[in-house]
């Protein structure tokens, strides 16, 4: 197949939903599909004949963050002499709208994957960020309604929607959804997490032999719901002994973290790494015992299914698409928005070595449910329904 992609976050710039592309397209062209990808333009950007790349400008809310200008002079004939079979879109914005226009104009099936729950990410808006908490309250209402219905009618617009949990369909069906759901969880490669070297957090960062290690890798965003887990975080420390937290990734919030850090009386105690490399990234999860996660706003969480592929249990808050990612008692504990709570399950862990490393043991078999491989079979099977269609 001749797969058309068009997305408004592509590399170098990092996300789940990066993830979930780059994944399926490496798979997909292992496979003998041709994936042409439609993405905006960042800085020092690897050349690539079958990535397409708009001019763009900064976004106002994420340094990182480029936006595309949805139009080109390139575009039609890059279009027409690529006689795609199917355009595949992860947004319902700049490109994601393109991609729709275009997939109608030359008459393919247009399939769209719904990686965010856009009224989780509301804060970014800036007037919704308004002094007056009262007017800040009736922005981010109005704004939460304005994301159901962009989601809702851009949905509608589609021949297939892909959802990456059930509850997220459940989500979108209860908004007003009528195109045909399926899910298809993002995959990633399981083999490669099980290739992590123990020893290199510990030499990179100091930390202890005898430290017992909680990670949490991700975007440091608000959305990301970090506080809490620092606040959890708090009440471990006060009850076990040489513990300390991990936290990789970056992101707009990673300074204002800090400072929260630091009133907690947590500084000495919370490393914070920065962006790593992939590879990098494998070996914290090889040098930690136990994953924490306290976002609410996920459809997925990828960086969950790559902590149990590593071996490690999670603790994560049942919410969205996390509470799908996790077998409560089984390969971790799921709990409810409570500091307290999510703080016993991880003492829970810390105390308990045989109970960790069963729990490890059964996050791997777990995890290799969602090889990317098997997902990209999902996909595909999802594609060609709706070409025999």
């Amino acid at each position: 197949m001749r797969l058309g992609i068009f997305t408004d976050s592509y590399l170098p710039y990092t996300s789940g939903v990066v993830r979930s592309i780059q994944t399926f397209n490496e798979e997909l062209t292992k496979l003998g599909h041709d994936v042409y990808i439609f993405a905006p333009n960042y800085k020092n950007c690897i050349s690539d004949s079958k990535v397409f790349r708009f001019t763009s400008i900064p976004s106002p809310t994420n340094r990182d963050f480029t936006v595309a200008l949805p139009f080109s002079l390139k575009l039609r004939p890059t279009i027409k002499h690529l006689n795609l079979d199917l355009i595949h879109v992860h947004s319902p914005f700049l490109l994601g709208r393109l991609g729709a226009r275009y997939a109608r104009k030359i008459n393919v099936p247009l399939v769209f994957t719904y990686h965010t729950l856009l009224e989780h990410y509301v804060h970014y808006i800036p007037f919704a960020k308004s002094g007056s908490k009262d007017i800040a309250q009736i922005a981010q209402s109005v704004s939460k309604d304005l994301a159901q219905k962009i989601s809702r009618d851009f949905c509608n617009l589609c021949d297939l929607v892909i959802v990456p949990t059930g509850i997220v369909a459940d989500y979108l069906h209860e908004i007003g959804v009528k195109t045909v759901l399926k899910k298809v969880p993002t995959g990633i490669k399981t083999a490669e997490y099980k290739k992590g070297e123990r020893e290199w957090l510990q030499k990179e960062y100091k930390i202890s032999p005898d430290d017992k290690v909680l990670v949490f890798v991700g975007r440091l965003g608000l959305e990301k719901n970090i506080p809490f887990m620092f606040e959890s975080f708090k009440i471990v420390k006060s009850k076990v002994d040489n513990v300390v937290l991990v936290i990789v990734g970056g992101g707009p919030a990673e300074e204002e973290l800090k400072k929260i850090a630091i009133d907690l009386d947590l500084s000495d105690s919370i490393i914070f790494t920065g962006t790593l490399s992939p590879q990098d990234v494998i070996n914290c999860y090889a040098g930690s015992n136990v994953f924490v996660f306290s976002s609410v706003s996920e459809t997925q969480g990828i960086v969950i299914t790559e902590a149990k592929a590593a071996g490690l249990p999670v603790v994560a808050i049942r919410a969205n698409g996390a509470a799908e990612m996790v077998e409560d008692g089984i390969d971790g504990y799921l709990t409810n928005q409570s500091t307290v709570e999510f703080a016993e399950r991880i003492i829970d862990l810390l105390n308990d070595e045989q109970l960790r490393l069963e729990m490890g043991i059964n996050a791997i078999k777990n995890a290799a449910k969602l090889d990317s491989v098997n997902c990209t079979a999902m996909l595909l099977n999802c594609y060609q329904t709706l070409k025999k269609a």
